[in-house]
């Protein structure tokens, strides 16, 4: 079934699609906002010492990708904010899908870079590129080529 085939006005379809966009936006924000604090709380870890200055601000970088990826996901509700009541549900939710496709993408490069840090950190800088390089082929399946060959069927 195509959203087509519904019987509904524009204005429910754009309700419908506002409420679908939401609870997406729900589950993924807690998840990066978790990732968000747990960043935040490393550099209070006794370890965090032992980080070399490549590691730093890898580390640095990956802390502003997570607060930028938590500002992206919650830039919906706040255009939602300045919105309401104007009849604008339809760009509404024209924007926060694609305000949710960019943050998709920032979360597939936070957790590639995360995993990064982490297996550096473990094991070695080469054995953390491949597995970064892994993850990330990892995520542009899900989050790329699995979504595009659901639509087709």
């Amino acid at each position: 079934m195509t959203d087509d085939d519904r019987e509904e006005t524009p204005k429910e379809r754009a309700d419908r699609n506002w409420n679908e966009l939401l609870q997406e936006l729900r589950v993924s924000q807690t998840g990066v906002q978790l990732l968000a604090g747990f960043l935040a709380t490393l550099p209070f870890q006794s370890r965090f010492e032992e980080l070399d200055s490549f590691q730093r601000g890898w580390y640095v970088g990956l802390l502003g990708l997570a607060f930028a990826t938590v500002a992206v996901m919650l830039a919906p509700v706040a255009i939602h904010r300045h919105v309401f009541q104007q009849n604008s549900k339809p760009e509404l939710v024209q924007a926060g899908h694609r305000l949710m496709m960019v943050a998709l993408a920032m979360i597939g490069m936070l957790l590639g870079g995360i995993l990064f840090l982490v297996v550096d950190m473990v094991y070695d800088r080469t054995a953390a590129a491949w597995g970064a390089v892994a993850s990330v082929l990892v995520l542009a399946v899900l989050l790329v080529a699995l979504p595009r060959v659901v639509q087709r069927d």
